[in-house]
């Protein structure tokens, strides 16, 4: 394995590493989350997507169509759209429950809530899974708008946001009398999406050469749609509280700055 090879292993590993540890949560706390404390990582995490979504895909989408002139946004706007009907399919074909919600969303199969749940987190996970191998398979292949350190830093931002999504599907488990293990497994499983989806972006990566300024930007919509769909309502649920606006700003923050110091 040569070292560029080593490099993309490494950066479809840490986003995975980044929910595996967050899972761990539930060997070292004996309580599940606060309610503050959830709205503060849901926050967070969702400020973290937005701004990846942002200087990491669509601004790198809008530079690989500079070609174009004063229609270099076309790319980004087609492949953002793509992406959010995507997410917007799998959500209606996929039956699922989103955390504090009783109410089931896509189709009725008699799935256990903690199915379902987990479900609701694979979806999630997918666009972000994707959207480091968009990266990585643009990365591979010599494109100049993408560099080691930015692709790094994309991999970092999500294992940060993806370490809190570990803590809250695992912790819940264990309080509703799941054993410590299980829970683990389940927080776990949860994130395996992401470096699924990943690879198979990057093993595709030959066809993707004249249109990847669509599939970056294909990334960026699927994550917002589920910043907008899950993460927001999540963190603004009732009682109202300004602390997840507070943890969104902040997450927004700290990726930009990994974006572009790193990148």
């Amino acid at each position: 394995m040569n070292e560029l090879q080593m490099t993309v292993a490494a950066g479809i590993f840490i986003p995975f590493l980044g929910t595996a540890i967050g899972a761990a949560c539930v060997f070292f706390m004996k309580k599940e989350l606060d309610e503050n404390i959830k709205r503060v990582l849901t926050g967070f995490a969702a400020g973290v997507m937005v701004a990846a979504s942002i200087w990491s895909l669509l601004i790198p989408a809008i530079d690989q169509a500079e070609n174009m002139g004063k229609f270099a946004f076309t790319p980004a706007a087609i492949g953002f759209w793509l992406g959010i009907l995507f997410l917007l399919f799998l959500d209606r074909i996929i039956p699922h429950l989103h955390r504090n919600s009783k109410e089931q969303e896509g189709p009725h199969a008699g799935l256990k809530n903690t199915t379902m749940l987990l479900l609701a987190v694979v979806i999630h996970n997918l666009p972000e899974g994707m959207a480091v191998g968009v990266v990585y398979a643009g990365l591979m292949m010599g494109n100049e708008t993408v560099s080691v350190s930015g692709a790094l830093a994309l991999s970092i931002g999500i294992a940060i946001q993806n370490f809190p999504e570990g803590a809250i599907i695992s912790m819940p488990l264990r309080a509703q009398g799941m054993s410590k293990g299980k829970a683990f497994v389940y927080g776990v499983l949860s994130g395996v999406v992401e470096p699924i989806g990943a690879v198979l972006v990057i093993l595709a990566s030959g066809l993707l050469v004249p249109v990847l300024p669509y599939f970056l930007s294909f990334a960026a919509g699927a994550m917002i749609y589920v910043v907008v769909e899950e993460l927001i309502p999540e963190m603004s649920q009732e009682p109202h509280s300004n602390i997840g606006t507070i943890a969104f700003a902040a997450g927004f923050t700290v990726m930009m700055i990994l974006d572009v110091a790193l990148g």
